[in-house]
């Protein structure tokens, strides 16, 4: 039989996951499946830590969850409740209910055909008009930078095979934009749609802010192309230089030398220092993303756990275990021949 894992990260979410976990439970008892259901509290302020020890409790053998000592982040919540499912599938899902449990089914049905990547596509209805367009242009435009495929409407709830996970927990990197992960490691997708529907109950957490950051990193994380802006900028501002003194030099031999020229002279000033600053910026954008992978900090640290895989916990690098303990002996050496000389 089938064993099926559902993930669920969770921050802030003491007003709806009592009725989450009672909706998921009524959907997975109707279907032939073994399942889990995997919680991963990112740093909650709320008593939703208490909820899910309470859930534990309740259903001891079908829930594990896993709490984090911090807020790290959806994408690092996304990736503890993936390292911790034990499923042949898994679904990622959030605890709002927008994220229907009723297509966990659907989902089922295409897995059993084969599919890798079940992946449920929202319409837009019930967004605000301005939001939609906003979208559909962000995905157009993304779509010709970027090295893998971003389909608008498609979120993080979906259902991936056993293979799926083991590639995406393959992926070391520290900067994870799931969404373009999930297109990058490939595999056999099928797309289906589903109507938008309403959050049950407290506050999301997507402010205009956080998305502006998201889209960001769609743009930045699987492409270097913005960086070449900076070589079409340069070539396009010696060519317009070289055409804009050669025009000087005409308009001087045929009308004599003219002063006025103020106005123009600091707009170019400006036009080129407004350049150097946005190349700068998105040589600051890759530098910084450089940096914090060169750290090769753990995605997240873990306070609490139930039923958790000791493998899902963030484990110490053993090779820099080993060259630690190689420096130590060496310095050790070093010291003790320094006292036999003396």
């Amino acid at each position: 039989m089938t064993k099926l894992s559902v993930v669920v990260p969770c921050y802030n979410e003491e007003a709806v996951i009592d009725s989450f976990d009672v909706e998921i439970r009524r959907v997975l008892d109707a279907l032939p499946v073994e399942y889990e259901v995997c919680y991963v509290d990112d740093g909650s302020r709320d008593s939703t830590l208490a909820k899910l020890r309470k859930i534990a409790a309740e259903h001891r053998d079908r829930t594990r969850y896993v709490s984090f000592s911090r807020n790290f982040g959806k994408e690092a919540g996304m990736l503890a409740g993936l390292r911790e499912a034990t499923g042949d599938a898994v679904v990622i899902m959030d605890a709002d209910l927008q994220h229907p449990p009723e297509l966990i089914a659907t989902m089922l049905d295409y897995y059993r055909q084969g599919h890798d990547q079940i992946i449920a596509r929202r319409t837009r209805e019930g967004d605000k008009k301005v939001r939609s367009v906003l979208s559909r242009l962000y995905y157009r435009g993304v779509n010709r930078w970027v090295d893998v495929e971003l389909t608008d409407g498609v979120g993080d709830f979906r259902m991936l095979s056993r293979p799926a996970v083991d590639a995406l927990l393959s992926l070391p990197e520290y900067n994870r934009f799931s969404k373009g992960l999930f297109s990058w490691i490939g595999f056999d997708t099928v797309h289906f749609d589903y109507r938008n529907a309403q959050r049950e109950a407290g506050e999301t957490k997507w402010k205009f802010g956080s998305l502006v950051n998201y889209a960001m990193d769609g743009l930045i994380s699987f492409n270097n192309r913005p960086l070449r802006i900076g070589i079409w900028a340069g070539v396009s501002l010696v060519a317009l230089t070289g055409l804009y003194a050669l025009y000087i030099a005409i308009m001087a031999m045929t009308h004599g030398v003219d002063a006025p020229g103020y106005v123009t002279l600091v707009a170019i000033i400006v036009g080129i220092g407004g350049v150097q600053m946005i190349m700068l910026g998105l040589i600051g954008e890759y530098i910084g993303r450089i940096y914090y992978e060169t750290k090769r900090r753990p995605h997240f640290l873990v306070k609490e756990a139930h039923g958790s895989d000791p493998q899902a916990l963030p484990a110490a690098d053993p090779d820099r275990s080993e060259r630690e303990r190689g420096g130590l002996s060496a310095a050790k050496s070093t010291v003790s021949a320094e006292r036999d000389g003396r």
